[in-house]
């Protein structure tokens, strides 16, 4: 392992060298561009906006009042780009002479619904949504502050297709649904970097602060042929701030749960670039406290306590004028409890699932353009270890006591060609080689459990885009060598894009994907049921899970005027084969309930996604829905207890209608209200026998869970801002009332939104 990250920060800087030595561009030029941006509509100077030269690591940003200065630049022909959320993207094209300075201004026009923004995930290459093979879903930094969001979990929620849900009134895991697949169909990914592991995927979606990224990337359907297993229902890209100017951001809020317990969050950013934009560095910190929460009275959380700090920063070096050095790192402590006896050690409890984390982790990746663009090559490496101590018992148990492992290692290469005519169009040719690496050590002496899993998996990836401003015809496919599959795994891809107009997109898209049969991430989770651990196994004879899905799109882009309207139609289908399911195997020696994770026959999941967007000048709507049916190609027995209940077609956990919506009035400058809410439709539940006499199946209500939020902008002193905000979640107080109470509770019977009525102050200064 070790052996691995030398070698691949060794040949960056081999390349970095070779490239530096080579390259004259650093040496003056006197060549320079100078101008301004201004707003199209007001004429308004726009502070902060992004210049750069298209094809090179040459960039900068806008001063406080509009400006900006490119100097000592490369002679040639390029490209001047000026980028921004919220306005449309401009291409200059200009000739660059040595001793001659330029002057480019640029007029601004406004875009509120960023449709030209940047992705990655949709061909593993940075390519604007719209011109993207795959449909690619962005939630950007500006939503997580309008529905008030600390962590990625809390944001996830309002894009189409995508669902957050709570499976645990202890400890409160949390996993994200994509198309009606669970959280282990999902591939989560840090930079493109799968380093989520097993073990991190419990809680990984709640550890990850809001204020350390930049966007999320969301890909639904099989993305196998991308990114690797477990890329199944979809993929999550979480896309990491990076440093664009020198800047500061302090921010604190109170939010208080169900009105009574406090949950404080701490945040602080800061961006240092240097005054030629060769490097910087962007620093990111969180500290947060969440008090328990028991909602009906019982002794027993609903929401368990939360003591968590986050620190990191990315950072990138210009090595040349066609090269960049970036690098990453960020340590995450993270301390939960729930059960009862929060105060007291965990094995003078009832029942208490207690957690804490230590997670370092961090990536360096050295990207070489050539000067014409054509040729990109990128060499990467990621790493994340963690070290959690738990406890998850009942009864006073004094062998509940555990200690967990985790490291994961990525490395690879990617090299793309772009070529202006491949058989019958221009193309873009992309390839690569991967090496995933994780092990795993899990001990729970107490209940006899030892998982200690050694994951080693070898990739190439092949893809070729046919593309032009009309068509896109892609072919890719992926193998993998998994050590704990006998077989080589291949994973295809074929998408086609049509824009019969520039405001009409049209996809059609195929993908395959699998999941290994090794420990996943809920499998480390010991939930208590009935006053009993449930500890989750592997069958013996455990195959790889497979899938193969299909979509259709249909994205629409208009303008009315001052009104900017798009609108989303996607249709889903997924099979599945092999599935995993959980069964009742019995008990242990230990009289822990033991169930084992098993193939069945298969499923299907299809359904549509509708999503509806519109800005308009002091309001933006943006609301999306999904209707979907999952079902098991056979129907399923789940309880050894009960044989009276019927076999189950339908799978647990996934309503067949939900969505979401989000608004944001600004009647004045300086003042936004934001109304944002989400709707989960009727779905069936596992309920376990303990505080009821005998498993259960249970149909849950529908919930709409309302939100609030205000907020004022203060200017202080030239570029330094306050800002003062408070709100309301979940106005209408939709909150489960059925919660199993005492040590014989299912703990894992949870639904609905995650939290009761709240109410939070909070405030900002930002430079």
């Amino acid at each position: 392992m070790n052996k691995i990250i030398t070698f691949i920060v060794c040949l960056c800087c081999a390349f970095t060298v070779a490239r530096a030595e080579g390259d004259p561009a650093l040496n003056p030029s006197d060549a320079n561009i100078v101008g301004h941006v201004v707003d199209r509509k007001t004429g308004e100077h726009l502070s902060f906006i992004t210049i750069f030269l298209k094809g090179t690591t040459i960039g900068t940003a806008t001063d406080a009042t509009g400006h900006y200065y490119l100097k000592n630049l490369p002679e040639g022909v390029f490209t001047v780009v000026m980028k921004t959320m919220g306005y449309k993207t401009v291409e200059t094209p200009v000739t660059l002479r040595k001793g001659k300075t330029l002057e480019i201004n640029f007029e601004a026009e406004e875009e509120a619904l960023s449709l030209d923004g940047v992705v990655v995930s949709a061909n593993r290459n940075e390519t604007t949504r719209r011109m993207a093979p795959s449909l690619v879903n962005v939630l950007d930094s500006k939503m997580f502050e309008t529905t008030h969001a600390t962590s990625l979990a809390d944001g996830l929620n309002f894009q189409p297709g995508v669902r957050v849900e709570n499976n645990c009134q202890n400890c409160g895991f949390q996993q994200v649904r994509i198309n009606g697949l669970e959280g282990p169909y999902t591939q989560i990914l840090v930079d493109s970097r799968p380093i989520f592991s097993a073990l991190t995927g419990v809680y990984g979606l709640e550890q990850i602060p809001a204020n350390m990224i930049e966007r999320v990337e969301i890909m639904r359907g099989g993305g196998s042929a991308l990114f690797g297993s477990s890329a199944i229902a979809g993929t999550i890209n979480i896309i990491t701030k990076e440093p664009l100017r020198n800047s500061a951001q302090i921010a604190h809020s109170l939010t208080m749960i169900g009105g009574s317990r406090p949950d404080n969050n701490t945040t602080l950013n800061a961006s240092l670039v240097t005054d030629d934009h060769k490097a910087g560095i962007y620093l990111f910190g969180q500290s947060r406290h969440r008090s328990a929460y028991d909602h009906d009275g019982d002794g027993f959380s609903e929401l368990g306590q939360l003591e968590a700090r986050t620190v990191g920063f990315r950072s990138y070096l210009k090595t040349s004028t066609y090269s960049k050095l970036g690098f990453e790192y960020h340590n995450i402590s993270e301390y939960r409890r729930g059960g009862d006896q929060i105060n007291r050690p965990p094995h003078e409890a009832w029942v208490a699932e207690q957690t804490d984390h230590s997670i370092n982790g961090g990536g360096l990746k050295f990207d070489l353009f050539s000067k014409d663009y054509k040729h990109r090559l990128n060499v990467y490496t990621s790493a994340q270890h963690t070290n959690r101590k738990s406890y998850y018992g009942t009864n006073r148990n004094l062998d509940a006591y555990g200690h967990t492992t985790d490291m994961t290692v990525v490395a690879g290469s990617q090299y793309s060609y772009s070529a202006d005519k491949c058989l019958f169009m221009p193309a873009e040719f992309t390839g690569g080689l991967e090496y995933n690496f994780d092990e795993l050590k899990d001990e729970m002496l107490g209940y006899n459990r030892i998982v200690d899993q050694t994951v080693h998996i070898g990739s190439l990836f092949l893809q070729n885009e046919w593309k032009n401003e009309k068509w896109s015809f892609l072919i890719g496919g992926r193998f993998d060598k998994h050590n704990l599959i006998d077989h080589l795994i291949f994973s295809p891809r074929a998408n086609v894009r049509f824009n019969p107009t520039e405001d009409i997109n049209l996809r059609l898209s195929y993908s395959s994907g699998f999941r290994a049969p090794q420990a996943f991430d809920e499998d480390l989770h010991v939930a208590a049921v009935g006053g009993e651990v449930a500890i989750i196994q592997l069958a013996e004879d455990l195959k790889e899970e497979k899938s193969k899905s299909v979509s259709a799109s249909a994205d629409f882009y208009h303008r009315f005027g001052p009104v900017q309207l798009n609108l989303l139609v996607e249709g889903f289908y997924t099979d599945l084969s092999d599935v995993f399911f959980l069964q009742e195997k019995g008990h242990d020696d230990q009289g822990n309930l033991i169930m084992e994770r098993r193939n069945k026959d298969g499923a299907r999941v299809m359904g549509v996604n509708l999503e509806g967007k519109m800005a308009y000048a002091w309001l933006q709507l943006q609301a999306g829905a999904t209707i979907q049916r999952s079902r098991y190609k056979e129907a399923v027995t789940w309880s050894e207890t009960n044989p009276d209940l019927p076999a189950q077609k339908k799978m647990f956990r996934t309503p067949d209608v939900y969505g979401y919506f989000t608004s944001t009035f600004t009647p004045v400058k300086r003042l936004a209200v934001s109304l944002t809410g989400t709707y989960t439709g009727t779905m069936l539940v596992q309920h376990l026998a303990g505080y009821i006499p005998e498993d259960r199946e249970e149909k849950t209500p529908d919930f709409f869970d309302l939100n609030m939020k205000v907020a004022y902008d203060f200017p202080l002193y030239k570029s330094v801002t306050l800002q003062l905000n408070a709100g309301v979640q979940n106005i209408f107080e939709a909150y489960q009332s059925d919660f199993d109470q005492d040590k014989d509770r299912d703990s894992k019977y949870i639904y609905g939104p995650g939290m009761p009525r709240s109410y939070f102050v909070g405030c900002k200064i930002s430079y």
